[in-house]
């Protein structure tokens, strides 16, 4: 059986800032027949839910992790050290596990890949994973 590491919002778990419950039928109808394990970098870096919204200023996850963005709540407090503190337990959680696969909320300050790269989707692809976006 496979084993995916996969974004907890996904699986309908009310993580998201807003405390929302975003199950996506679709990922949770590819991953029926698997083992997933579900993350969420920002609760997992030290924030609550329900939490203020956080965008990447000044760049993407990568600009985040080489200190040259940050990632700020729509107030203007700076919550950079939550978001890499949570990509960095992510990443820990990874190389713990044998796993098949990654899926990850799209358009997320954390997770994104595609729209914009967030912090953990970057941190996870210097290392070589290559998440896809949900």
């Amino acid at each position: 059986m496979k084993t995916y590491l996969i974004s907890a919002c996904l699986v309908g778990l009310c993580t998201r800032y807003d405390n929302q419950c975003k199950k996506s039928a679709a990922c949770m109808e590819l991953l029926q027949d698997a083992i997933w394990i579900p993350v969420c970098p920002e609760q997992l870096g030290g924030l609550a839910t329900p939490r203020s919204r956080a965008d990447i200023v000044g760049g993407d996850g990568s600009d985040v992790l080489a200190g040259k963005a940050q990632v700020l709540t729509a107030t203007g407090v700076d919550i950079t050290e939550a978001f890499i503190k949570g990509a960095y337990q992510v990443l820990s959680i990874l190389q713990q596990q044998n796993i098949d696969g990654i899926f990850f909320k799209a358009k997320s300050p954390s997770c994104g890949v595609v729209k914009k790269l967030g912090v953990t989707a970057a941190l996870l692809q210097q290392h070589g994973y290559q998440p896809q976006e949900f």
